[in-house]
């Protein structure tokens, strides 16, 4: 064990988190003759085999998984005690990694973004996509990112990690600009018969329109993506229409297709997730700058 360095470590995390050797070493910009043969010098050192193939794809082994979060934990521990030594010198190097779902990487995260690299420009944000409050959970406990934007139909709540509210989002409704709506605010009864585009489960656009369709409202799912980005240009070219967090209302009327209010109202409540202590002085900066809209002036 004494031979395991922070290198093979962040190799075999790669390759875990990318799903396999290809990715990894694209990801990592190395050859992949290379980082196969740190993988096998790490599984020598520890005396055990971290994967098992089986067709085309690796497989964790039961050691390979038990070597996940002891192995982020050395590696976040490496880049926090860099980052340590690089905020002496005024926090001019480093990054922070930040777990989104999407329709709150548009916003608030845009905004959060814009103001952390005003006052840190020498820092940079990666941010990872994640579908569900749960998705963004698992992300930072499991040491995949250090803060986490989640939103969900109730305050969020979660134990082990700290959890910052933020207020919430309102839900709008973006049809075509054709679309037989006769004002500017529609309620449930005149959805009956509406074609919907939607996410998966367990997202909130999802829960709404399930919601809406166990009160009696005909609803037809069209369509159901993952990528949000989908979802405009679907309404635009008529294929149906969607609730989608008012985040997004901006980029639609830009675009041409309506927007429009719903009556009763719908929210989702924003929260920000990070873990109770050894955050990096890159992540601590950028909570620092989340919470503060004055640095927007």
């Amino acid at each position: 064990m004494t031979k395991v360095d922070a290198r093979q470590l962040e190799y075999f995390l790669a390759v875990v988190d990318h799903g396999g050797m290809n990715r990894a070493a694209q990801a990592l910009y190395v050859a992949q003759p290379s980082l196969s043969q740190a993988i096998r010098a790490l599984e020598r050192d520890l005396g055990t085999g971290l994967f098992d193939r089986v067709g085309r794809r690796l497989v964790l082994t039961q050691a390979g998984r038990a070597l996940i979060e002891p192995a982020r934990q050395v590696v976040r521990g490496l880049a926090s005690a860099r980052a340590s030594v690089d905020s002496v010198a005024g926090l001019e190097v480093g990054r922070v990694e930040v777990a989104a779902m999407p329709s709150q990487a548009v916003e608030p995260l845009g905004g959060m973004i814009r103001r952390f690299t005003r006052r840190h420009p020498g820092l940079s944000v990666a941010v990872r996509a994640a579908f569900t409050p749960g998705e963004v959970l698992g992300m930072v406990r499991g040491g995949v990112t250090e803060i986490g934007l989640a939103a969900g139909p109730e305050p969020l709540t979660a134990t082990g990690v700290e959890v910052v509210r933020l207020g919430r989002q309102r839900f709008v409704l973006v049809a075509p600009a054709g679309a037989p709506f006769p004002g500017t605010v529609v309620r449930p009864g005149e959805l009956a018969g509406q074609r919907m585009i939607v996410g998966q489960p367990g997202t909130g656009m999802r829960r709404l329109v399930d919601d809406l369709r166990a009160t009696g409202v005909d609803l037809v799912d069209v369509v159901e993506t993952e990528h949000r980005e989908a979802i405009l240009p679907l309404v635009l070219a008529g294929v149906g229409v969607a609730l989608l967090a008012d985040s997004w209302a901006p980029l639609a009327e830009q675009a041409g297709a309506r927007v429009l209010d719903l009556d009763p109202p719908a929210y989702l409540h924003l929260a920000l997730l990070h873990r109770t202590s050894g955050l990096t002085p890159p992540a601590q900066a950028f909570l620092a700058c989340a919470g503060d809209s004055s640095a927007d002036s």
